[in-house]
């Protein structure tokens, strides 16, 4: 079957329209607050399955201390997301909402199941493909959660020693 340049084009702007419809609809049902970004259940669970992809060696090896450092690490990240300025918040709030679409999800990163289900190959397949994508959007998007994670995980003194970081100068504390 060959495909032309016109069937190419309407299947785009469909894929577009599809696309559209469903931010929108993820935006009415679950709205920003005024007062900021929210990290609420499928994100949440995105960013539970992102951040042991990102810090891959980084974690511990024990069961329970791997889960309260991934925790504690996307509690960070969200307290890094509240102290960015509101068009910020609202740009993560859209990266997070396209993520927790099932069909942007399925789309986008080629998972077709929930967070909570995804394999951390799954997780790191969809993070290398946005990290060298085409597409200066979605490299945006992958230095973005990238960042986020890392400066969560490291904003923790406990972690400065696996990087040889000293701390602040003692003279500008």
């Amino acid at each position: 079957m060959e495909t032309t340049r016109r069937t190419f084009l309407k299947a785009g702007l469909l894929s577009g329209a599809l696309l559209a419809v469903g931010g929108g609809w993820y935006r009415v049902t679950h709205p920003a607050p005024a007062r900021g970004f929210v990290l609420d259940g499928e994100a949440r669970a995105a960013l539970d399955a992102i951040v042991p992809a990102i810090l891959a060696g980084a974690l511990p090896d024990a069961p329970d201390d791997r889960a309260r450092a991934i925790a504690a690490t996307t509690g960070r990240v969200h307290a890094t997301i509240l102290g960015l300025p509101l068009a910020a918040q609202q740009d993560v709030q859209d990266l997070f909402g396209l993520l927790a679409l099932a069909p942007a999800r399925r789309l986008m990163t080629g998972i077709p199941h929930g967070w909570a289900d995804a394999r951390d190959v799954e997780v790191a397949a969809f993070l290398q493909d946005w990290r060298v994508h085409r597409l200066a959007l979605l490299r945006t998007a992958y230095a973005a959660l990238h960042d986020l994670v890392l400066g969560g995980w490291y904003s923790d003194p406990a972690h400065w020693d696996a990087i040889g970081y000293p701390g602040p100068l003692k003279e500008l504390a």
